[in-house]
């Protein structure tokens, strides 16, 4: 799990099978507790094998090329995930959930074993101090030459200092 990002709340999926390509956002149901990169912790909940049945936010892929109409158009899609697949062995959340990963694989009873996909985990960087601190004073000068980054940074070592 070293370098593959947690699905939380509002990633976007995708299905292998819809004719547009669309894409959906997930909606995480199955627990209320566990939250991934959010500071607050109120919006990023972290998202498990148990998001099963509607789970998006739409519930569907637009038209779905495994459902033809027999006119030479296809019926819309109607987005239902019955298990979950490349999950997070390791952990297991409160709700009896593992972890999904951004190369999980969701199947359909329609599309069949893995045809939707994570095309984007949800997570967002969010910079805080230790990155500030972290940070080249020589880069950083050059990208936002109008605060003297070695100055901050001392500064916030001051205020950790007065925490203490």
């Amino acid at each position: 799990m070293s370098e593959k990002h947690v699905v939380v709340q509002g990633a976007t999926l995708k299905c292998k099978f819809s004719v547009e390509p669309k894409k959906d956002a997930l909606k995480v149901k199955s627990q209320e507790k566990h939250y991934a990169n959010d500071k607050d912790a109120e919006k990023k909940l972290i998202a498990t094998d148990k998001e099963i049945g509607q789970t998006l936010e739409k519930n569907t892929f637009g038209k779905c090329k495994m459902q033809p109409n027999g006119s030479g158009d296809y019926l819309p899609c109607q987005a239902t995930i019955t298990k979950w697949s490349g999950f997070y062995e390791k952990v297991t959340l409160s709700n009896k959930g593992k972890i999904l990963l951004e190369d999980s694989k969701g199947t359909c009873p329609i599309g069949g074993p893995d045809c939707i996909e994570v095309d984007k985990h949800g997570q967002k960087a969010e910079p805080g101090k230790q990155n500030a601190k972290k940070a080249k004073p020589q880069v950083s000068n050059q990208l936002n030459p109008l605060v003297d980054t070695a100055q901050f940074q001392e500064s916030l070592e001051e205020s950790d200092s007065i925490c203490k």
